[in-house]
């Protein structure tokens, strides 16, 4: 793995957990050390040799030129190069890094639990390269391949995802707070809520909107709060807004990485 911060970290921790792969196995080039499992090798450079058949970069985004600049000659003939960075096509890696296989993948914060959800898509992967990637993936929870104009919308939904949600979490425990909550309490309350409710929808063989109906008894509290949410679409309208300005992001940060 080139980078290993906080999404990089939760994947390779799962990874590890989960025995798919043997932490002896692993190099990290990384910056600085950081808290990494017990047997993986951290240094500031490739290590010396062949080189794996899989290469993770994990780095931020606007490092790509400076790990190019370093490591793009000795990763030439990489059989399969994964990038989780945000924002950066295929083709821009390709330009760059010169892998027999090019994957990109967009996890979500929730991967270090198995629940998360991974977005992959490659032009250049065979059907040997897909089966190996889908499954290293497959202990972080939900795989799905997509097409690549999709993918900016994908990275906005799932990628970004949790963060919007926990800041539903946040307002939602602070609407308890405001009906007079303590406000340990209501936080306490909010995430069992979220918690509970997300388990019961997966589990579900109806749509979420239709378990919300079920929930809301005509003439109800429940239903009074519905009609708060549902009024002019305003929810719907707020959540496509925010979707459309995290997928304009990825757009742009793709359009700077291409040069």
């Amino acid at each position: 793995m080139v980078g290993c911060g906080n999404m990089g970290g939760a994947m390779l921790r799962r990874w590890i957990a989960s025995g798919v792969l043997d932490a002896a196995a692993v190099d990290v080039v990384n910056r600085t050390d950081r808290d990494l499992p017990d047997g993986v090798r951290q240094a500031r450079d490739l290590p010396l040799g062949p080189l794996p058949d899989l290469i993770v970069l994990a780095m931020k985004p606007q490092q790509i030129d400076e790990i190019a600049a370093r490591f793009a000659g000795r990763l030439a003939g990489v059989p399969v190069l994964v990038s989780i960075l945000a924002g950066v096509e295929e083709d821009a890696l390709a330009a760059r890094f010169g892998a027999a296989a090019i994957v990109r993948a967009m996890p979500n914060l929730p991967v270090g639990i198995g629940k998360g959800v991974v977005a992959l898509d490659s032009a250049s992967a065979d059907a040997a390269a897909r089966a190996t990637i889908e499954g290293l993936m497959a202990p972080l929870g939900l795989v799905e391949w997509v097409a690549p104009a999709q993918f900016d919308a994908v990275t906005a939904l799932a990628g970004s995802g949790p963060a919007f949600l926990y800041r539903f979490i946040d307002s939602l425990a602070g609407a308890g707070v405001a009906q007079g909550l303590a406000p340990d309490q209501a936080q306490r309350l909010a995430l069992a809520t979220v918690e509970g409710a997300g388990l019961l929808a997966a589990a579900a063989d109806v749509a979420p909107g239709v378990l919300a109906d079920q929930v809301a008894s005509p003439g109800g509290s429940t239903r009074k709060g519905l009609d708060v949410l549902d009024a002019g679409g305003a929810l719907d309208a707020l959540l496509r807004e925010t979707i459309a300005a995290a997928t304009g992001r990825n757009a742009e940060m793709a359009a700077a990485a291409r040069g």
